[in-house]
């Protein structure tokens, strides 16, 4: 499974080879496909071809912005502007119309990417305001998934890969393609195992071309310093010149 791809078409590219090596039979994409800028059109146009070969979507908060009105900051709106000039209208309407909850595996796995309340809360971990995120109370997270009656729940959205049991079911954070939050800038994917009610999960840190993605953005964004030194650190210390705003928008 992927999250938070946040336009960053050459970490996708690199995550996609060892997923494709792996040879899952379902590939699941947790959403934010597009907001970041390292070639968001390609990012977008890769994952419209995994969808259209069964990928399992669900929309992330980022795709919320791309409603009417859903911008909620002077960058976000200039970011926003850009995108939509420099990217196929329908790859953007079929994003923003994804659920926000999606399942599989005959009910058994739900995905969303915050929570399947919202697209921008959490459940696993919760942000502190300092910088870091803690683990969410186990008494909340069992009383937000008991009445889902799933084996497994997957999310996105902290970019902080981990995994907990709660009661009898399995809830599993992907992590993030882009845009690290603890220093260490490869790309993350999971993968998930079945074997009857058993779950196996495989957090995976994919190397990539950073470098090169810098390098485009730079040369067709005026985003360029801001996607640099995200990339390059793997924390949040820099937000994109405002195109990731962080977990509650």
């Amino acid at each position: 499974m992927i999250s938070d791809v946040h336009g960053n078409a050459f970490a996708l590219d690199a995550v996609l080879r060892e997923v494709r090596a792996a040879g899952p039979d379902l590939i699941v994409n947790l959403g934010d496909q597009a907001e970041g800028s390292a070639d968001p059109a390609r990012a977008l146009a890769v994952q419209a071809e995994l969808a259209a070969a069964g990928a399992l979507e669900v929309r992330g908060n980022n795709e919320e912005k791309l409603w009417p009105g859903g911008r909620r900051s002077a960058l976000s709106r200039h970011y926003g502007a850009w995108l939509a000039a420099h990217t196929d209208p329908a790859l953007l309407a079929r994003v923003a119309a994804l659920p926000l909850t999606a399942r599989a595996l005959d009910g058994a796995l739900l995905a969303c990417h915050g929570t399947p309340d919202s697209a921008w809360h959490s459940l696993l971990w919760v942000w502190d305001h300092g910088g870091f995120y803690r683990a969410r109370d186990p008494r909340e997270l069992r009383a937000a998934l008991d009445p889902l009656g799933a084996e497994v729940v997957l999310c996105g959205h902290t970019h902080r890969a981990g995994t907990t049991r709660v009661g009898d079911t399995l809830l599993v954070n992907a992590g993030s393609v882009s845009d690290q939050v603890d220093g260490d800038p490869r790309a993350r994917w999971t993968l998930l195992t079945r074997a009857g009610r058993d779950w196996d999960v495989r957090f995976r840190a994919t190397p990539y071309d950073i470098e090169a993605a810098v390098a485009w953005a730079a040369t067709h964004t005026p985003f360029g310093d801001g996607e640099a030194q995200l990339l390059r650190t793997g924390t949040m210390d820099a937000r994109g010149d405002g195109v990731w705003e962080g977990p509650q928008g």
